[in-house]
């Protein structure tokens, strides 16, 4: 195992499994080092087990570091140590300046979405550019959103731009908001959302092989259902080759991200502000899984209710139906709390929920990027994990 002193950055390089493990991601306990990534890194007593597997003179020198310096892990077979070198040398260039955003799609979603962004993204989004094949939409959220403005600060808000198809990855965030199939209000289906898979899984795959062929290292942004498949579909045709080969050209795992938790955090603190029976999620709960029926809320980590939690995990489910029922398509709080919020929050290095890559599944917790990707590690009861556990198999069965 080798390290080296990148700028301020402790790196620390290891060859593992590409289509199990990211590429870049930050270190925050020893036991990283020690194993592959598997769903237990969700869970700090794992990392506390794996650590006894370093020699002591390694465990000491990370432990060290981490308290000194930001540490980061860098796994070889996405990229060699010059160009992990080089690439982690120009981070803080990126994180300092403002993000050219770029949204795919401007159907109820992605219209919502880059309202929202230009509304809230003056600190952290330099332009908003938007594609969509029908060029009257585009040119009517031109005319519309750059109309919107603050007396007298005339820039305070991000421009908006219409963009050719080829200039879609010429940006630091690329927003996959195309859809196909949405079934109409009145549905019977109960989730509707895998419904949309198919359809989706196709276009998701060709615009990903876009960014492959343009070498995109930028943060590829999930928003369309379903949000966790449709993220590993992303991955996998990106890194396969005209032979049907994997061979790690294309997004890393971690530039990948799905927004889809957001909203159904959003929604079960709804609820847990209407009955008092839940409000312990407010201040101590986490959402964890799928944005779909293998939902996971915890009514509180500290605290750890199991019925109470599957109580809240429903109605937080239930929440688009009752939208639905109305004769309404329940697409404004996941636009908004999904997808435009988090994916500032991304940007900022914030804590926020989305789908991120874990032991070759997309699945949703709570994770920040700031200099690299870090995913919440708590330590987890024995019933919420078991749950977490049946959410991330279901994830893993999806084809």
């Amino acid at each position: 195992m080798e390290s080296a002193m990148i700028g301020s950055k402790k790196v620390f390089f290891v060859e593992r499994e590409p289509q199990k493990n990211r590429g870049l991601i930050k270190l925050t306990h020893t036991g990283m080092l020690a194993e592959s990534e598997t769903l237990q890194w969700l869970n700090v007593v794992q990392f506390s087990r794996a650590a006894i597997k370093l020699d002591n003179t390694i465990r000491e020198e990370v432990q060290n570091a981490i308290k000194k310096e930001p540490v980061l892990l860098a796994n070889t077979a996405w990229k060699s140590k010059e160009e992990w070198a080089a690439y982690i040398s120009n981070i803080d260039n990126i994180n300092k300046r403002k993000k050219r955003v770029h949204l795919l799609a401007l159907g109820d979603v992605g219209s919502t979405v880059v309202i929202a962004l230009k509304l809230l993204g003056s600190r952290d989004i330099q332009t908003l550019g938007i594609y969509d094949m029908n060029k009257d939409v585009c040119q009517r959220w031109e005319i519309e959103l750059n109309q919107v403005s603050f007396a007298r600060r005339y820039d305070a808000l991000p421009e908006v731009e219409i963009l050719e198809e080829t200039q879609l990855f010429d940006c630091d965030v690329f927003v996959f908001c195309a859809s196909k199939g949405i079934p109409p209000v009145g549905t019977e289906e109960k989730d509707v959302r895998m419904v949309q898979y198919e359809a989706n899984k196709e276009i998701i795959s060709s615009f990903a092989k876009q960014a492959r062929n343009k070498n995109f290292q930028g943060l590829f942004a999930v928003v369309s259902d379903p949000v966790d498949p449709l993220c590993k579909a992303a991955f996998l045709a990106s890194n396969t080759n005209e032979a049907g080969e994997f061979d790690c050209k294309g997004l890393r795992p971690e530039q990948i991200q799905g927004y889809g938790l957001g909203v159904m955090n959003a929604r079960a603190a709804y609820y847990a502000k209407k009955d008092s029976k839940y409000s312990d999620f407010l201040t101590e709960g986490r959402a964890f899984g799928p944005h779909g029926q293998d939902l996971v809320i915890a009514n509180s980590i500290l605290h750890y209710d199991d019925e109470r939690s599957k109580e809240l995990t429903q109605l937080a489910i239930d929440a688009n139906l009752r939208v639905r029922d109305m004769g309404f398509k329940p697409y404004v709080a996941p636009a908004i709390s999904s997808a435009a919020i988090s994916i500032l929050q991304t940007i900022q290095g914030e804590w926020h929920y989305s789908s991120n890559f874990l032991d070759g599944v997309y699945m949703g917790c709570r994770n920040r990027t700031q200099i690299a990707l870090e995913l919440e590690t708590l330590l987890l009861p024995k019933a919420l994990f078991e749950r977490i556990q049946k959410a991330f198999d279901g994830l893993e069965a999806i084809e």
